[in-house]
């Protein structure tokens, strides 16, 4: 079987689910990239009391499936998730919560299976453009700085995994950094094919339910030239927490509740908020 075919949304690999707790209007968190459920540490007890909150391991990463015939595509992530949201029998469309990659795949996610998505919440997404549509030159710059990052990270696996692991002993969520050599090809294709190679803005166009963008004003990971764009199109709300940064900390995950629990209007004004 070819690996086109294998990444059928009812032939590819169903998706560790490490959380499925509550009852209610069903939620799907999905983590960033070298990360897992774990992200959403803080999220699930503010969110369980009145949904069924569902957090998986993404393809490759935590304890989810790595297959070797993966070209670690958002296609294939995509797949992936709907598959396992398929086999959870859920009724009725879901709020769907996507965290860095995460949001990205959940962008895809909701502007391909229109009708099974009420409400689309991307937490910190990773949006590049291509340098040559910048005008400004500091942000051209920033741009360019972010694609030699991404080279750098995949051209270095021992540092890599040596940085994420002095990192994640510092980090405050357990267990939220994980480069190792078994998810290296994962992280790496994953960089590859999903952020350096993206269709973010498109899909964000393709989507019909109200989005809700949240982003913590010190997050290094961010592109301001890319935000920017996402926050002038139709459907979408802009929330901004000060002082916070790329990890979903218990603050961001008060927002995310409260953005969970009360969906913004179709095109509201942008907020910001302390941190």
């Amino acid at each position: 079987m070819r690996w086109s075919e294998f990444f059928g949304v009812n032939t590819a690999p169903v998706l560790h689910v490490a959380v499925d707790e509550g009852e209610g209007p069903p939620i799907i968190l999905l983590h960033g990239i070298a990360s897992s459920s774990v992200t959403f540490t803080h999220v699930v007890p503010l969110l369980r009391k009145n949904h069924r909150v569902i957090a998986m391991d993404l393809l490759g990463f935590g304890y989810s499936p790595n297959p070797p015939q993966a070209h670690f595509t958002l296609e294939e992530h995509v797949a992936a998730v709907a598959g396992t949201i398929k086999s959870l029998r859920i009724k009725g469309p879901v709020t769907l919560v996507g965290h860095s990659l995460g949001a990205l795949i959940a962008n895809r996610y909701a502007a391909v299976y229109k009708s099974r998505v009420k409400h689309l919440v991307l937490v910190a997404p990773p949006v590049y453009l291509p340098g040559h549509t910048i005008v400004h030159p500091l942000e051209r710059l920033q741009m360019d700085a972010y694609r030699h990052l991404l080279d750098y990270m995949q051209a270095n696996p021992s540092v890599m995994t040596a940085g994420a692991k002095a990192l994640s002993q510092l980090s405050p969520i357990k267990n939220l950094l994980e480069v190792t050599e078994e998810n290296w090809r994962a992280f790496t294709l994953s960089l590859e094919n999903c952020i350096e190679s993206q269709t973010t803005v498109e899909d964000v166009s393709q989507v019909t339910a109200p989005i809700d963008l949240v982003y913590g004003t010190r997050d290094f990971f961010l592109s301001s030239a890319g935000l920017r764009v996402l926050e002038r199109m139709r459907g979408v709300t802009t929330t901004r927490v000060e002082g916070l940064d790329h990890i979903v900390r218990p603050r961001m995950a008060e927002e995310i509740a409260r953005i969970v629990n009360n969906p913004s209007p179709a095109t509201g004004l942008i907020k910001t908020l302390k941190g």
